[in-house]
């Protein structure tokens, strides 16, 4: 009886997807994280080595560090949680000392009994092997000590994000000596590594005859502010200034001579490759992002009914991260934003400092992340529980132009579809209450576009061609009439975004967040009815 109550005991522990340590066990599997090191392989060309950091250890103040978070990229390659880690990925059989290959190797913290008393358990190279999958798996030091002769390869990749901000903690293995290992071994010279973006000037300079120079000037003068690169190039502002046409001649040999290969070491390949990946989800991901998404519409409903006008915008922020911790998420996806009235005006509002939310709108604009994946969520309510005809007109144009977007974002349509179809629908509203005066004026009650792709990022990497299924997006229209805006006054600190969260599937768009009501009338239901932290009061510590 004793065994057959401890096999039900383990069985029950495993349906709900956490060990019997009491530790989560539904992350990604370690077949998953293979399957994307495989597909990367695949992509890489012949004689090359792809070599990926995890992130480092930011310090928050003195000797407090934030929360580890892992760089999406290595954690979708390895699954790996913990710092100082490199992983190197061969696009062709090794051979090791004893004859066996291989074709990836991970470096990972060296395990110490001290180090983990003060900081948690660390996995170690047998976990390595254990849990992640890898055969061959060894502690930093080994990386450090390692013939790996990068020099010897047609290409080495890297993911781009060399930002020389790694902290030197001394010890020899963090991920700050990993990175110096790498660029001796490797002979990486920022220096001598040409961006995308110039590669595109300097070709745009070497083919264009000089006497037609002025059709390139003009163009590398319109990206200049946003490509600081070129205004600090000394060829493309030697071309740009030079006086005649010989010294513009000059200037594009310097340009050819600068565009021969001086390294083997890529930094743009890696980042294309894994965003053409990383568009599109597997079934196992779209099972962790659609549990981050539901906590996050559970969050919007619980707040809906526990908002009361004399509440703080923090507190609101802290009754949406309560239900996200209820269930499990690790963290939130984004810094939260909850902007009453004119602060949701601010795209990016986080302060969330507001004492009182008072009779204004409330936007909210949070996420969970749920092992790994992050959600996207936003609505917009009245504090009070009631729109006024004013909120109400507003955000009913809102939904009328998400509906819209959300139709467009089919397979096969291109990535701004749901951006153009949203700001019809805005315009036309916008028209017809009379705060824009032609269906062409330019304005700025909608500055951003209305989709980006969702996932181990909130802000995902892709290509941005067009959609394709299996596709996580959002689709986020809004308004926002600050305060001085030239319209009629009623309009001021009125901001509206409602945002979701859509599989692109062949068979049409699927609203993942669609738990949370959307529509003016639902919300006001919403609100209307009780709250579970009605009766939750804490002592008054002002008095």
């Amino acid at each position: 009886m004793k065994k057959l109550f401890s096999s039900l005991f383990m069985l029950a522990f495993i349906a709900l997807g956490v060990a019997q340590d009491g530790t989560p066990t539904d992350y990604l599997s370690k077949e998953f994280h293979k399957s994307r090191r495989d597909l990367l392989r695949s992509k890489m060309p012949k004689n090359s080595v792809a070599v990926v950091f995890a992130n480092p250890v930011r310090n928050r103040a003195n000797d407090v560090d934030y929360v580890y978070h892992q760089d999406p990229n290595f954690y979708y390659l390895t699954g790996y949680r913990e710092p100082n880690a490199v992983l190197v990925i061969f696009s062709d059989d090794q051979t090791d000392e004893n004859g066996n290959n291989y074709n990836e190797v991970i470096y990972v913290q060296q395990r110490n009994a001290r180090a983990e008393m003060w900081n948690g358990r660390r996995l170690g190279t047998e976990g390595a092997k254990k849990q992640l999958g890898f055969s061959k798996a060894y502690n930093g030091i080994d990386f450090v000590n390692s013939k790996i002769n990068f020099k010897e390869f047609d290409k080495v990749f890297i993911d781009g994000k060399f930002k020389d901000d790694y902290r030197n903690l001394g010890g020899g293995t963090d991920i700050y000596d990993l990175v110096v290992s790498f660029k001796e071994k490797s002979g990486y010279n920022p220096d001598s590594y040409i961006s995308n973006v110039k590669k595109y000037f300097y070709s745009q300079i070497k083919e264009t005859p000089v006497e037609n120079r002025a059709n390139v000037i003009s163009v590398i003068k319109r990206y200049e502010n946003q490509y600081t690169e070129l205004k600090k190039d000394a060829i493309i502002q030697g071309y740009i200034n030079a006086a005649d046409e010989k010294l513009a001649k000059e200037m594009q040999q310097k340009v050819a001579l600068a565009m021969k290969p001086k390294t083997n070491v890529d930094l743009d390949f890696m980042g294309a490759a894994l965003a053409d990946m990383r568009e599109i989800k597997t079934e196992e991901e779209i099972k962790l992002l659609t549990k981050a998404i539901r906590i996050s519409a559970v969050g919007q409903i619980e707040v809906m009914k526990a908002m009361k006008p004399h509440m703080s915008e923090t507190e609101l922020q802290g009754i949406h991260e309560f239900v996200y911790k209820k269930y499990g998420a690790e963290y939130e996806g984004y810094p939260s934003i909850v902007g009453a009235g004119n602060n949701g005006c601010i795209l990016h509002y986080i302060e969330n400092n507001k004492t009182k939310v008072g009779n204004d709108l409330v936007l909210m604009d949070l996420g969970a992340e749920y092992r790994g994946y992050t959600a996207d969520v936003t609505r917009t309510i009245p504090a009070n529980g009631k729109f006024t005809p004013e909120q109400k007109a507003i955000y009913d144009i809102v939904y009328k132009a998400q509906e819209a977007g959300i139709k467009a974002s089919v397979v096969g349509a291109g990535f701004n579809a749901p951006n153009m179809a949203s700001k019809a629908e805005i315009n036309k509203g916008l028209l017809a209450l009379g705060i824009i005066k032609s269906i062409d004026e330019r304005h700025n009650y909608l500055p951003h576009g209305v989709s980006h792709y969702l996932g181990l990022d909130v802000h995902d990497p892709g290509t941005y061609s067009k959609f394709r299924p299996n596709t996580v997006i959002t689709v986020e229209p809004g308004i926002y009439i600050p305060e001085g805006s030239p319209c009629d006054k009623k309009w001021w600190g009125i901001a509206v975004r409602i945002e979701d969260d859509i599989l692109i599937t062949e068979k049409g768009p699927v609203n993942l967040s669609a738990e949370a009501p959307r529509t003016s009338d639902a919300i006001e239901k919403m609100m209307a009815k009780p709250s579970v932290l009605d009766a939750f009061l804490l002592p008054d510590l002002d008095k």
